[in-house]
């Protein structure tokens, strides 16, 4: 669980940084839902990274729609190859998501 823990962590500051990188980047012409999705990544994987360290009962939910979201972003910073930030933010999503999923099936 540390693990996951520790990787939600590191997805959401990827996440929130991809976030404010793409905002000061107009030429990237990113679209202001990729912003939203970056967001809303950020945010989840806070809650869930939350719900493991308290032992909620539920985290197994929130890790479930983790890595579904997780996921989701991943697919979309992929669309930006030539931007190393959004590279690495997909990256960090990736292995969130697997982590998040492997948590949600353990349970």
């Amino acid at each position: 669980m540390d693990d996951c823990v520790a990787l939600c962590i590191a997805s959401h500051r990827s996440c929130l940084t991809s976030a404010r990188h793409v905002m000061g980047q107009p030429q990237l012409r990113a679209p202001a839902q990729l912003v939203a999705l970056l967001q809303d990544c950020a945010e989840l994987c806070q809650t869930t990274a939350n719900s493991m360290l308290r032992g909620a009962p539920t985290h197994t939910l929130l890790c479930r729609a983790c890595a579904d979201l997780c996921e989701a972003c991943a697919q979309a910073c992929d669309a930006f190859k030539n931007d190393a930030v959004l590279t690495r933010c997909a990256a960090t999503c990736r292995e969130c998501g697997a982590a998040c999923r492997h948590m949600a099936m353990e349970m």
